[in-house]
Order: structure tokens, then C-alpha cells, then sequence
């Protein structure tokens, strides 16, 4: 629910009387409501926990993309401290379509969230943070710690850094636009590609997150960067469990996404 103050800052950020119309669904870390304002626009108001940064770092790459062709939305006012609005908070332009992780035919819908993704890290880096650190963690798998020198030094990319279903938009088979940008950083291109990866071989399989890969373009060390993608969510994949429900994915509760993420692990690493 989004707090009366955000509206009201929102309102007088565009200058016109603001209407929330309805929550929207996509994620739990951010509260995500369709706005209309008093001339007919719609646009979309993010508020999120007080100190969180993401909105400092969202309004600076939005800015960047102007619009990525339509895919990104526009940047039209932000309260990164949460002064005026009580909390951290982004009003922005809302991109058509709408979330689907329930596709007629998931091996096209892969190929589509490749070939776009392959667009993003086409973007410039310049002046992005970096997300990946000198030393690997201490939790992820012994091949990831061992190979993390491959990984750490390959070639940086303009990456969404949340790059799964759930932060695209579609309307019919058509990818119309990708969302919450807060995370956007400098890293190798394998950092966004294994995370969908493994989005898709939860949804569906292996041959599904394959054709994903294919219509994205090659990737070196594929294999490793499964392997940290899957060492990424191996601490709490079973909280990812209400993001996919709430998209129409009732039968991923927790410990479905556990078996999965478990089969997939052992896959990767026998």
C-alpha cells in the first residue's frame, strides 16, 4: 500500500491531482502502484524502505537510458532520502504490458528475453558501480571460489542486475519493456545471464534457460557462472516463492523452488 504522503508528493511533483488505480505485482522489496494523473497520464510510484539507496541508483540510470527505446521507463521525479514523500521514492512513466511467466510457448518467450537482454549490455557502463567483488564469498561453491579470477576479471557490461521474468513486460508474445532498474551496475555479461538462466530452469528446464542463451549470444564460462548464479540463491531461493505466485506460478511454493535449485546445483556440479 502506498503511504497518502508519496502520493501527495508525487502529485505535486507533476503539478496535477494523482489517483492511485491499482497495486502492482512484480516484486516484494518495493510498494509498486499505477497512478493516474488528472490529464488522463498513467505512471507508475515505487516507495521503498526508508535508507534504502535504490532510488538514488534508479534515477541516475534512468536518466542514462532515457528510455532504452521505449523498453526502460522515463524518469519523471525522485525523493531518493524520502524528505517529501516519507520514504524513498520514484515516479516514472509506465512502459505497456504487463508481467507473464505463464507463457503459450516458454522456448519463444526465452529467445525474446535474450534478445533483449542482448541489447541492454550494449548500453555504456561508464560511471556505473561495479557489483562484483575482488574476493568471492565464502558460501558460494568450492569451483566458483577456485574459478573467481576468471569470473571478477571478464570484461564489464552495462547489466540489469535483476534480470529475471518477473522484471519484464509483454504485451501478446511481445517484450515491451524491462523494469526495476535500481540495481543496474557494471559487471560481466555472465552475471545477468546465469541469474536468468536459473529464473528459467525454475519456471520450466534446462532447454528452456538453453534457447534463452542461444537467441542471447555466446557466453564464456557458462558453466561457472551457473554454478555462482545457483550459489547466489542457494541461502533463501524459497523467499523468491511469493513473486512467482503472486505472477500466476501457484505450484513454485518453497520447497518445490528448494528441489529445483537442488537438481539444478547437482547438474552443475556432480
Amino acid at each position: 500500500m502506498t503511504a497518502p504522503a508519496a502520493l501527495a508528493w508525487a502529485a505535486a511533483a507533476c503539478g496535477t491531482d494523482l489517483h492511485p488505480v491499482r497495486p502492482l505485482p512484480g516484486g516484494t522489496h518495493a510498494a509498486t502502484t499505477l497512478v493516474r494523473t488528472g490529464d488522463g497520464r498513467q505512471l507508475v510510484l515505487r516507495t521503498f524502505p526508508p535508507g534504502d539507496p535504490a532510488v538514488h541508483r534508479e534515477a541516475d540510470v534512468l536518466a542514462r537510458l532515457a528510455g532504452l527505446d521505449g523498453l526502460a521507463p522515463a524518469l519523471v521525479a525522485a525523493d531518493p532520502d524520502g524528505t517529501h514523500a516519507g520514504r524513498p521514492a520514484i515516479l516514472v512513466t509506465r512502459v505497456p504490458g504487463r508481467p507473464d511467466i505463464t507463457p503459450a510457448d516458454p522456448y519463444r518467450w526465452a529467445e525474446r528475453l535474450g534478445r533483449v537482454l542482448a541489447r541492454i549490455h550494449a548500453g555504456d557502463p561508464t560511471g556505473r558501480r561495479r557489483v562484483i567483488p575482488a574476493e568471492p564469498a565464502a558460501y558460494l561453491p568450492a569451483a566458483v571460489r577456485d574459478g573467481w579470477a576468471t569470473l571478477a576479471g571478464a570484461p564489464e557490461v552495462l547489466t540489469h542486475h535483476d534480470f529475471w521474468s518477473g522484471n519484464t513486460l509483454w504485451t501478446g508474445a511481445e517484450l515491451t519493456g524491462v523494469v526495476d532498474w535500481s540495481g543496474a551496475a557494471r559487471a560481466p555479461r555472465g552475471f545477468d545471464v546465469s541469474w536468468c538462466r536459473l529464473d528459467l530452469v525454475l519456471l520450466y528446464d534446462p532447454a528452456v534457460a538453453d534457447a534463452f542463451t542461444t537467441a542471447y549470444g555466446p557466453v564464456d564460462d557458462l558453466a561457472l557462472w551457473d554454478t555462482y548464479a545457483a550459489g547466489r540463491a542457494a541461502r533463501d531461493v524459497e523467499d523468491w516463492s511469493p513473486n512467482y505466485v503472486e505472477l500466476g506460478r501457484t505450484d513454485l511454493t518453497p520447497t518445490t523452488l528448494r528441489r529445483r535449485l537442488t537438481d539444478w546445483t547437482r547438474r552443475l556440479v556432480p
